[in-house]
C-alpha cells in the first residue's frame, strides 16, 4: 500500500530550504525510494509549508528516515524552522491514478506475449468478472486466468486504450482490441484473420488499488463477422 508522509513546519528562511531538499536528493540518489513529493506554502501565512512525500509503504519511508543522509539533512532542517517540525503517517486509502494505472498495466499484461504472469499483483483473490457472452461469472483469479488463457491461446491481441475516466472507486475504460486468429476460437478453428472490436470497461477497485470487480461490454458480433463466423448465415 502506498503510505505518504506529511512534514510541516513554518520558515521564514524556504530559499535555504528549498536548497536544502535539493541536496537531499542528490546525496540520497540510488538509495531513496520516495516516489514523489510536493511542497505546498499556506495562503494566510508565507512562513507555514508543509511537504507532501509519497513511498511505496510505510516500511520503504522508516528505511529512507534511517539513511544517515536523513539525519543529517534533518537536523539542518530543524535550525532553519520556526520551532520543530512536525510529521504526519498516512496510509493512502483511495488513489483514483493509483486505480487508472493499475487498470491500464491489467490490459497490457492480459494481452503482453509469452506466459501470462500471476494476477495477484493487479487483482484480488475475490475478483469477480461480469461478462454477458459466458453463461456464469468468473468469480476468483483461476476462474479469470482461464478466460485470459482462452483469448490469448486463439490470437495475438493488444489493447489499444481509447478514453479512461475514473470516479471514487470505479474506472471506465473505452478500448479498441486488435487480434491475429492463431488458434481454436469458439469452435472456429485458427484461420490467420485479422480481427478487431471496440469495447468498455468498468472495473472497481479496492483501497490498496487492486481490481475487485469487472463489468465488459463489447462487439462480439463484430468480432465473430470479422473470423467468417456470420458468412453461412449471410448466404
Amino acid at each position: 500500500m502506498t503510505f505518504v508522509q506529511l512534514i510541516d513546519c513554518k520558515t521564514s528562511r524556504f530559499d535555504e530550504m528549498n536548497q536544502l531538499m535539493d541536496a537531499w536528493v542528490e546525496k540520497t540518489k540510488g538509495t531513496r525510494t520516495a516516489t514523489h513529493s510536493v511542497i505546498g506554502k499556506d495562503r494566510s501565512d508565507a512562513n507555514h509549508f508543509v511537504e507532501i512525500v509519497e513511498f511505496p509503504s510505510y516500511e520503504e519511508a522508516m528505511r529512507n528516515s534511517k539513511l544517515p543522509e536523513t539525519e543529517t539533512i534533518f537536523q539542518e532542517m530543524v535550525a532553519l524552522c520556526d520551532g520543530v517540525p512536525t510529521f504526519t503517517d498516512l496510509d493512502v486509502v483511495r488513489d483514483e491514478q493509483l486505480y487508472a494505472a493499475n487498470i491500464r498495466a491489467f490490459f497490457e499484461m492480459a494481452a503482453a506475449p509469452g506466459e501470462l504472469p500471476p494476477l495477484n499483483g493487479l487483482m484480488a483473490e475475490s475478483y469477480h468478472d461480469h461478462d454477458p457472452s459466458r453463461d456464469q461469472d468468473a468469480i476468483g483469479l483461476d476462474a479469470v486466468r482461464r478466460v485470459i488463457e482462452m483469448w490469448r491461446g486463439a490470437f495475438d491481441m493488444a489493447f489499444t486504450i481509447e478514453d479512461q475516466i475514473t470516479e471514487g472507486d470505479r474506472v471506465c475504460t473505452r478500448w479498441t482490441w486488435n487480434g491475429t486468429h492463431t488458434g481454436d476460437f469458439m469452435g472456429i478453428p485458427a484461420s490467420g484473420k485479422q480481427a478487431s472490436m471496440t469495447g468498455t470497461t468498468i472495473f472497481r477497485c479496492g483501497e490498496d488499488g487492486k481490481i475487485v470487480e469487472g463489468w465488459w461490454q463489447y462487439d462480439r458480433l463484430g468480432l465473430m463477422a470479422g473470423l467468417g463466423a456470420l458468412d453461412a448465415l449471410e448466404g
